[in-house]
């Protein structure tokens, strides 16, 4: 039997039925975010280890360390990590729950339209986050570490805080994570009729402005980790582009051979 979506739901739930929907689908997803903190609370040490990697490679051998100037401190930087990754190991859970909520509302053509994104978002952030890890982690700590040495009869020695450095690791996730989902907002601009591939060439310039902007302000303050962000972006745009190209000649098609199937603009 082939898979078949089915379209919207004929039945008209009243609003206090959604209501309890509702509650039970964010009651699942906060259970799940539970359950993986705790998991993640459990094994924070391990996730921690695998985070300043990039950090213990920069250093020379058997030089680096980690710091904390605060009693409280190593104990909050636990609680951090295991809110960082409980959230993505929760995910699936809470994009499936999201999913199941607001998919009764939509028709068969726009359920079809819209599961690319879902499944694309996980996998481009993943893509960001893993470029961010293991290419620009490591090199823009070889860069920041370039400067220990003396200064004027003082030693200059690197000494990072737990704390600061988990603050650092985040935001070079988060940065190349979020900003790797820059094809899927164009392409449900582009599908939902706001933005044509041609209004998208138009706007390069500054579309490549814009990305170097946001590279200089999600990231830290050096021209390493900025171009390193901003060179993907611009070949996620241009591939952005491509793809506007491949779906706007199907579309065209599509409304030639069958103008009731043609997507609504």
């Amino acid at each position: 039997m082939a898979f078949k979506i089915s379209d919207i739901d004929d039945s008209q739930a009243p609003l206090l039925d959604h209501l309890v929907e509702l509650r039970s689908r964010l009651v699942r997803a906060f259970l799940a975010f539970g359950v993986a903190f705790g998991i993640c609370f459990y094994f924070a040490d391990d996730i921690f280890g695998f985070l300043v990697r990039p950090l213990t490679a920069a250093f020379p051998a058997g030089e680096g360390k980690l710091i904390y100037t605060k009693l409280y401190e190593a104990f909050f930087v636990e609680v951090k990590i295991a809110v960082f990754a409980a959230f993505f190991f929760s995910f699936p859970v809470i994009a499936n729950q999201i999913w199941a909520f607001i998919a009764p509302g939509l028709y068969a053509k726009e359920k079809k339209a819209f599961l690319p994104f879902l499944v694309a978002t996980p996998i481009l952030f993943t893509m960001g986050a893993a470029l961010a890890y293991y290419v620009v982690m490591p090199t823009a700590f070889h860069f920041f570490l370039g400067f220990q040495g003396s200064a004027g009869g003082l030693q200059l020695e690197a000494l990072p805080g737990t704390g600061d450095y988990l603050s650092l690791v985040m935001q070079f996730i988060l940065a190349f994570g979020i900003s790797f989902l820059l094809p899927v907002l164009l392409m449900l601009l582009n599908r939902a009729g706001i933005v044509t591939r041609t209004q998208a060439v138009a706007a390069r310039r500054y579309v490549i402005v814009g990305i170097f902007v946001v590279a200089a302000i999600a990231t830290p303050p050096d021209v390493i980790s900025q171009v390193l962000l901003a060179v993907p972006l611009l070949l996620l745009f241009e591939g952005t582009l491509l793809l506007m190209w491949f779906t706007e000649r199907r579309d065209a098609k599509v409304a030639e051979d069958d103008p009731v199937e043609a997507p609504a603009e």
